[in-house]
């Protein structure tokens, strides 16, 4: 190979090697979060993932449930009950709102479940019942009161336990949604009230991870 050949080789390889960098640059950019855009979407990812507790509960077909098993989807729960007169259906008609504006890919990656705290009246039949209206594919569970507590405290959505003797009782409680990764741990939140148009921008990046 005669020197110009040897300086001709050289010169396609470094060409090659910057398109390459360029190209990488480009495609690892667009798979990553931007922090900024994601507060602006109301969804706050905590620094480390937290394991959920080893807890059992009944789900919308009378099915166990355990809580650390929440694995091979990514999740979002909320915790709220089928008597509430306000937060509740208004969250899950915008979550039913929101998986219509996601494309395919993500929604296959994503799943809803509304938690109740209202244990009382909430029984698998009635869950299924309710989130029936809004999409049959969204999950309920339900446990005894002490489990549920239990759950809530641990993914930082307290809520109060209503006085059941007074007739047509309500429960205090968030509109925040839970974030759970497909490994089954909580990976953030997202603020209410939702904002669906910054959040079907944000979510299928978010959801395309592992």
């Amino acid at each position: 190979m005669t020197r110009v050949q040897k300086t001709v080789f050289i010169l396609v390889a470094v060409v090659a090697l910057v398109m390459g960098l360029t190209v990488y640059k480009a495609l690892s950019e667009r798979h990553q979060q931007d922090p900024v855009r994601l507060l602006d979407a109301g969804i706050v990812l905590l620094p480390q993932s937290r394991t959920l507790p080893e807890l059992s509960m009944t789900d919308q077909d009378g099915q166990p449930l355990r809580v650390d098993t929440l694995k091979g989807r990514w999740s979002l729960l909320f915790f709220g009950y089928t008597f509430c007169p306000d937060i509740c259906p208004t969250t899950l008609a915008q979550l039913r709102e929101l998986k219509g504006k996601l494309p395919e890919e993500a929604r296959a990656r994503l799943q809803v479940m509304l938690v109740s705290v209202d244990p009382n009246r909430d029984t698998p039949q009635q869950l299924k019942q309710y989130l029936g209206y809004f999409d049959p594919a969204f999950r309920g569970a339900t446990g005894d009161l002490d489990t549920l507590q239990k759950f809530a405290a641990a993914v930082s959505i307290p809520f109060i336990p209503a006085d059941t003797s007074k007739p047509n009782y309500t429960v205090d409680h968030s509109g925040n949604l839970v974030i759970i990764g497909p490994d089954g741990t909580q990976r953030g939140f997202i603020r209410a009230p939702l904002n669906n148009a910054k959040l079907a921008d944000q979510l299928p990046s978010l959801v395309a991870g592992d």
